[in-house]
């Protein structure tokens, strides 16, 4: 059985459709309208080996915070969908990907409970590309965990190159919810004491 999530969000802000596979081959379709995140996205399904489609149109003649917001929500809606009730998953998972000079450090566990921790080096560039703004990436981590209800740990410790800091914080988090989510043939049923994730 395919583990697969289609989330449609729309307001009056943007119209985002997102699907996801998890048991996929790493390839993606994402169109945001905002460059760089369109690649942070193709990161994610590339070394999460999971097939994405991202379709948004978003008020992009004020900002791109809305655009990224709420495909990150969508985003989190979908991979939530695609879990099903995880029963025989690993659940927890971590991943440590450098990028050049910078590092991320990424845990996950796949709860049921939202929480982000979110630590990077201050002092980054403003904007990546034409309309990437760097303090976007806190809030799209935010935004994914609110709807995908998942405990989330994310630290670069250091880094300079501001697009190396974002990057190697998206491959890691690919990795560890790749590893997060897949089956382990040790695990019966719901992997909690709790009976429930």
């Amino acid at each position: 059985m395919s583990r697969t999530g289609r989330v449609e969000r729309t307001t009056k802000e943007t119209k985002v459709a997102v699907e996801i596979t998890l048991d996929g081959t790493g390839t993606a379709e994402v169109s945001t309208g905002v460059g760089f995140y369109d690649h942070m996205l193709d990161q994610l399904a590339r070394h999460g080996l999971f097939d994405l489609t991202v379709h948004t149109d978003g008020d992009l003649h004020i900002d791109s915070h809305h655009t990224m917001e709420d495909t990150a929500l969508a985003l989190g809606a979908a991979f939530r969908e695609a879990l099903g009730d995880k029963a025989g998953i690993r659940r927890f998972a971590d991943a440590k990907v450098p990028l050049d000079e910078a590092l991320a450090e990424v845990t996950v566990d796949l709860s049921g409970r939202p929480y982000l921790v979110h630590s990077e080096p201050e002092g980054m560039a403003p904007v990546i590309g034409r309309d990437y703004d760097t303090t976007m990436t806190r809030h799209i981590f935010e935004s994914f965990v609110a709807q995908a209800r998942v405990a989330l740990h994310i630290h670069v410790p250091y880094g300079r190159n501001a697009h190396h800091i974002v990057e190697c914080q998206f491959k890691a988090l690919a990795r560890a919810l790749r590893f997060a989510a897949e089956p382990d043939p040790r695990v019966t049923g719901i992997p909690s004491t709790k009976g429930a994730l």
